[in-house]
């Protein structure tokens, strides 16, 4: 069978699937696409959806991956608002929603991820919303009006993003977290206690450690109140669930897949059956750098992943172990994370931790496993440099500003 004549069908539209169609025809694949997406949007890029697009400063079309005429060159059988229904490894047939089936001779499954809902009384009532979509940005967007109370349950990126918007915004902000810090799983103990003093500066009351209970429709029928694990109450108008992803990785269970808490790949996005690969949120690896199998939810992820399953998939060798990149913009604040920072590693700070530009460097033994920081652009490219050639420095070397890195 010639190239022309075989079917690539994705499973998922967002960064990675849009990413893997485009990758599919710049490198010369000249046969059917099949592009399956749940939603109605053509492919869009996430990271505005918490920031302009949800401050109403960026309409919703200016998060699209491609331009309309691009997109339209791609000549793909875009199936929009359907799902997946059934994956056939055996017959290469995918069963859709409405009844069609799709015939592959290789599938990459691009799913991603859901929010996660909150399971407590109340999670369901008019006012608590999620953030994860187009959709959602605008239902969200129109709730946050100048002057009501925003409680963000959740102190991940995510609600951070959020309560920095709505700020801008003219709302009043409570933040809850039931860990000890903000953003506890990503980031170490400097960059929480940054993000803390961060979020208090801007007017922004944030609980830790601390959960909620309960829900509950106010009194008088306007607002909400919401019951702290500690038994105090909190009015608010307007609630944002922000505790996470759960990785939509069901279809491919239902198909005999290996899955852990998304679908296991190899370094070239393989699944267990070597005629399905998975790309992005959806997609569990083994990551060499932290030296276990991890779900990376990230832009540069989705994007660099949909790409090398897209090459894959054409049967071109790829080796999908990137340097995770994530960053975050908060009251006009730019936090970059290149690496994957430890618990065993050593801080040395760059710079003074008490103003809103300096970078924290990760040690294992003599080399930088990981940095991060504010407003700190410049320094953090030499830190990404120094980061892949392993390059051997003391903690002296990278605290003394006198010492450019760029000589290191």
């Amino acid at each position: 069978m010639s190239a022309e004549e075989k079917t690539i069908a994705i499973v998922g539209a967002g960064q990675a699937g849009g990413w893997a169609a485009q990758t599919l025809r710049s490198e010369g694949f000249g046969g059917r696409i099949v592009l399956i997406g749940d939603e109605a949007h053509r492919p869009y890029e996430r990271p505005p959806l918490s920031k302009s697009v949800l401050a109403g400063e960026a309409l919703p079309e200016t998060t699209s991956l491609q331009k309309p005429e691009a997109f339209d060159a791609l000549n793909v059988d875009w199936r929009p608002g359907v799902s997946a229904t059934r994956i056939d490894g055996a017959a290469k047939r995918l069963h859709l929603s409405g009844g069609d089936v799709v015939g592959y001779d290789k599938l990459i499954l691009c799913t991603g991820g859901r929010a996660r809902r909150l399971g407590i009384p109340g999670s369901e009532l008019p006012g608590v919303f999620t953030l994860r979509n187009l959709d959602d940005a605008a239902a969200l967007g129109a709730a946050l009006m100048p002057g009501r109370r925003l409680l963000v349950i959740g102190g991940g990126w995510i609600g951070l993003e959020v309560a920095s918007t709505a700020r801008r915004k003219g709302l009043e902000v409570t933040v809850v977290e039931a860990m000890q810090r903000l953003c506890e799983r990503t980031v170490a103990p400097e960059i929480s206690g940054y993000l803390l003093r961060l979020h208090a500066s801007h007017g922004v009351h944030v609980e830790l450690g601390m959960g909620i209970e309960c829900l509950a429709q106010g009194a008088d029928g306007n607002g909400l109140i919401a019951t702290l694990a500690d038994g105090r109450t909190l009015a608010c108008d307007v609630v944002l669930a922000g505790i996470g992803l759960i990785a939509n990785d069901e279809l491919a269970r239902e198909a005999g897949l290996q899955c852990e808490g998304g679908i296991v790949v190899d370094s070239q996005c393989r699944s267990s059956d070597p005629d399905i690969l998975a790309a992005g949120d959806v997609a569990v690896w083994h990551c060499e750098r932290a030296g276990r199998r991890m779900r990376l939810e990230s832009w540069q992820n989705a994007q660099e992943q949909g790409i090398a399953a897209a090459r894959s998939a054409l049967g071109i060798a790829v080796d999908h172990q990137p340097l995770p990149w994530f960053w975050s913009d908060q009251y006009g604040i730019n936090l970059q994370i290149f690496g994957m920072p430890a618990p065993g590693h050593r801080a040395v700070v760059r710079g003074d931790m008490e103003s809103d530009s300096f970078v924290v460097f990760f040690l294992d033994g003599g080399k930088v496993a990981a940095a991060l920081g504010p407003n700190a652009a410049r320094d953090l490219r030499f830190a990404r440099r120094l980061i892949e050639r392993g390059t051997e420095v003391t903690p002296e070397q990278l605290a003394d500003l006198q010492v450019p890195l760029s000589r290191l």
